[in-house]
């Protein structure tokens, strides 16, 4: 079974509503995205309010699906950021035991809300 094909079975599963959907690459990491949906990603250096673009990796529909290699040059993406925040803290610990060793650390992610407003094949 050639690539296209298994991803056209996979692509069966998710295409049962009537929006576009597309799949985008930013900051390492690949997101499912539809018109209007809120997506937290990696922090973006961008205001609130300005416009990103995003490299779109497939874009589809009910009736077509278009699959990049491994980016579609014409397909768009664009969002509108709305928030620069941070996550909750995560905490973490260093033990050796034996030692008298003990290290206690936090570190919060920072990141930037977009809310998807264009997608187009």
């Amino acid at each position: 079974m050639t690539y296209s094909r298994q991803v056209h079975k996979w692509l069966v599963n998710v295409f049962y509503f009537w929006n576009m959907l597309a799949i985008i690459r930013t900051g390492g990491k690949q997101y499912k995205v539809s018109e209007g949906q809120k997506v937290k990603v990696e922090k973006l250096e961008k205001e609130i309010g300005e416009t990103v673009s995003f490299e779109v990796l497939l874009v589809g529909d009910e009736k077509s699906v278009q699959v990049g290699t491994p980016v579609l040059e014409k397909a768009l993406v664009e969002g509108k950021v709305i928030a620069q925040d941070r996550h909750d803290k995560v905490k973490g610990i260093k033990h050796k035991p034996k030692k008298r060793y003990l290290v206690r650390f936090g570190h919060r992610q920072a990141y930037t809300e977009v809310e998807i407003t264009k997608i187009s094949a």
